[in-house]
């Protein structure tokens, strides 16, 4: 019984800190909030009305035609016309534009008499993503257009072959549906890692961290009394965050909440258990800070939270293989996006909580040799 009131004394200390420490409160609150809403914001695949050029040598009703068969798309947004293919070229290379059409003078002339009627699309390589979107669009506005005139000629109404592909889980391809979930993965990790990774030194430059050892708690009870406190505190947060993914973002919940619940819960667990690793072994805040983020830039690349893990070199997937964010994101995203049972990625929740596990027994023992 003393034990336990000892304990709900640590716990009751540590709320009583961190509520009276605002750079606890600021790390727990604002970069998540800010790391929702911008990266919501920001993050999106679905690039729209790239700035166009249009060099038409052919001024033809036909010429017209296929330029506003490009801004129909959404991905086009013409901004002027240019007169020769230097300034054409100058433009792009200026960044005043990212595509650049040149529709030669026999445009129309080919294209009605039968013939090969060619259209030059240039587009800005540089970044990459709205490049492929440009390119891939132009091919696709070429092809049907190609394939509306065979079919013409010859008087056919149907396609000899359809394809009719339906799209799973996110049927308008929403780019928010499948960063928002990864964005509320790492800002959690953002306020837990770094918030407890303060903790331990934030008692040794006090001086106070040897008033908490002659208590008759153990170390294990000492580290858990420590977490306690931002575990509730970062389920509020997390609650918040997922009610700002549903409320701001649109992105529904398709699955079982209570798997969700446990699945944010493990992971928060993992979280702090790290944060606290890292504060044994940090001496002042500054180096917390420094591990905080070393550990924070390979949950953020090899995580599957950007890119797709099964691309990777197998030195990178093997690091993301020991990364909490890996299985939590995997989780969140199978449970919001297409309502998965938590038994059907019960491997990933045993993962994790092995990951959990094994964080906290590491940073227990650490911290008993540290005293030693």
């Amino acid at each position: 019984m003393r034990i336990w009131r000892t304990f709900s004394a640590i716990v009751y200390k540590e709320f009583i800190t961190v509520f009276r420490d605002r750079t606890t409160l600021f790390f727990l609150f604002v970069p998540p909030l800010i790391q929702i809403i911008a990266f919501g914001f920001a993050l999106d695949n679905d690039v729209k009305h790239m700035r166009t050029v249009i060099y038409d040598e052919d001024r033809s009703e036909d010429s017209r035609a296929f330029v506003q068969a490009l801004v129909s798309t959404n991905t086009f947004r013409v901004i002027g016309e240019v007169r020769s293919q230097q300034e054409l070229a100058s433009t792009l290379r200026a960044g005043r534009a990212i595509v650049g059409v040149q529709i030669p003078p026999d445009y129309s002339r080919r294209l009605r008499a039968g013939r090969n009627a060619q259209i030059q699309v240039l587009i800005d390589g540089s970044n990459s993503t709205p490049a492929l979107q440009a390119l891939n669009t132009a091919m696709g506005i070429a092809f049907r257009k190609s394939l509306t005139t065979l079919m013409r000629e010859a008087r056919r109404d149907t396609l000899p072959l359809e394809v009719r592909p339906q799209v799973l889980y996110n049927p308008s391809l929403r780019s928010p549906n499948f960063f928002v979930p990864g964005v509320i993965g790492m800002a959690l990790q953002i306020a837990t890692v770094f918030s407890t990774a303060l903790a331990l030194v934030r008692e040794r430059e006090r001086g106070t961290l040897e008033q908490l050892l002659i208590s008759p708690i153990s170390r294990w009870g000492l580290m858990l009394g420590k977490i306690v406190p931002y575990l509730v505190i970062a389920l509020v947060m997390a609650a918040a965050l997922y009610a700002i993914m549903v409320g701001i973002f649109d992105v529904p919940i398709v699955g079982d909440l209570m798997g969700l619940a446990v699945a944010t819960f493990v992971y928060i667990f993992a979280l702090l258990s790290l944060g606290l690793l890292v504060s044994t072994m940090a001496e002042n805040h500054m180096q917390a800070f420094q591990m905080t983020m070393v550990l924070m830039l390979p949950s953020i690349f090899f995580s599957g939270f950007i890119f797709p893990r099964d691309t990777m070199p197998i030195v990178f997937y093997a690091i993301s293989t020991v990364l909490p964010a890996t299985y939590f994101i995997e989780l969140v995203r199978a449970i919001v996006l297409r309502g998965a049972a938590l038994t059907e990625y019960g491997h990933n929740l045993m993962i994790l909580g092995i990951l959990g596990a094994f964080l906290f027994v590491a940073c227990a023992l650490r911290f008993r040799r540290t005293l030693g």
